[in-house]
């Protein structure tokens, strides 16, 4: 199976081809990624909100410890301190979430970027490629079979008329030679729809 054509324009521009559309991949990569840095962003007030919210819960949890040392009226000091702790680690719980969140959503918007991009990319570029593979393998195939040379040169004769301007045309013309089986008319031939394939004996 041959992945590129044998003559120099045709590889050249597969080349081309396959260099842009990894290049796009990269890309569209690069710039899934750059969103996602965006939409993680976002998540600086989750994240100032818990680091806040924790150390506010932890001092107050810490005062509580220390009011339930007083005498006579320690449990009742302790427990609004508890519960303004509770609720700042609440607050803090909340900033976590958002994280979360905004963390899930850029994740998924990398992710979908990424997968659209790169499937438009190889919607465009992989089947052109594909069709090149499985015919040059198909017109390999020909030239190697018996009487495969004489489809090619009738391929070549039924084609456009100007790819035959470089074949030397013998008397009595070239669909004539094909036709009486002369060898020389049908290898220029045949080498003409390799040629168009980007092929070559």
């Amino acid at each position: 199976m041959r992945l590129y054509a044998q003559t120099r324009a045709r590889r050249t521009r597969q080349v081309l081809a396959d260099l842009i559309a990894v290049l796009l991949v990269a890309v569209a990569v690069r710039f899934a990624l750059a969103v996602h840095d965006g939409i993680m962003l976002l998540a600086a007030p989750g994240r100032e909100l818990e680091d806040a919210s924790g150390g506010l819960a932890s001092g107050l949890a810490d005062a509580g410890d220390a009011a339930s040392d007083v005498p006579l009226i320690g449990g009742v000091l302790k427990k609004p301190l508890q519960s303004a702790a509770e609720a700042g680690r609440g607050l803090s719980d909340a900033g976590q979430s958002m994280q979360d969140a905004v963390g899930r959503m850029a994740d998924l918007t990398a992710f979908a970027l990424i997968v659209f991009s790169v499937g438009l990319v190889l919607v465009v570029w992989l089947p052109p490629r594909v069709r090149w593979i499985r015919r040059s393998a198909r017109i390999r195939g020909l030239l190697d079979s018996p009487g495969g040379a004489d489809l090619l040169a009738l391929r070549a004769l039924t084609g456009p008329v100007k790819d035959l301007a470089t074949v030397p045309v013998p008397p009595g013309g070239l669909a004539d030679a094909w036709r009486r089986g002369d060898e020389q008319a049908i290898g220029d031939l045949s080498r003409v729809t390799l040629r168009r394939a980007g092929l070559s004996i």
